[in-house]
């Protein structure tokens, strides 16, 4: 059976939300992995492509290729060091500032090994469907201890959501408590 949701109704239009129930698997619980498995395929069913990223070395070198195919442009070791170091990543930015410069102002000027000035764009807010969304899986954080998050979601190779996946039983009080120590143990 198919059910149809308003999301939006005007005089002159209506935006409605198709939901299909589809056949769960069984009522057991499933597995960390399982439940893992299960969204990965949801989020790649929706168009988010999926990355076999385990590391860091990985994740730079995706995000170097997506901010290169959104602004296209190549960059230059010096460049990308630039905009890496001394916007992206940079090493006393605590997570708050690094988050609030993604919302309020998603770009950064370049100064080009040429001379020029390009803005470069870590997120197109303007055009949305610019941004490329993907998902990884396992992700080894560094750190003081070995963190491994479950899932990851990437807007141009920036992860943006970790996601930490509990079985049925577990609190979820649990999840939040795993991502706080990863945060503390990071640094």
């Amino acid at each position: 059976m198919t059910f149809y949701h308003t999301i939006a109704e005007t005089p002159n239009s209506t935006v409605v939300a198709e939901y299909m129930p589809t056949d769960r698997h069984s009522q057991e619980s499933q597995s960390e992995e399982e439940l893992e498995q299960e969204c990965l395929l949801v989020l790649q069913s929706n168009g988010y492509e999926y990355l076999p990223l385990r590391n860091n070395e990985d994740l730079i070198n995706n995000l170097r290729r997506q901010l290169s195919r959104l602004n296209n442009i190549v960059f230059s070791e010096a460049e990308w060091n630039q905009l890496l170091n001394n916007y992206l990543a940079r090493k006393n930015d605590p997570i708050e500032e690094k988050t609030k410069k993604i919302q309020e102002d998603p770009s950064y000027n370049l100064y080009r090994d040429d001379g020029t000035t390009k803005n470069i764009h870590i997120i197109d807010k303007e055009n949305i469907h610019n941004n490329h969304l993907q998902v990884i899986n396992q992700y080894e954080a560094l750190g003081m201890r070995q963190n491994r998050y479950d899932i990851s979601v990437l807007v141009n190779g920036l992860p943006l959501l970790h996601m930490e996946i509990k079985r049925r039983g577990v609190e979820i009080r649990e999840a939040f408590n795993q991502i706080n120590r990863y945060h503390v143990n990071i640094g």
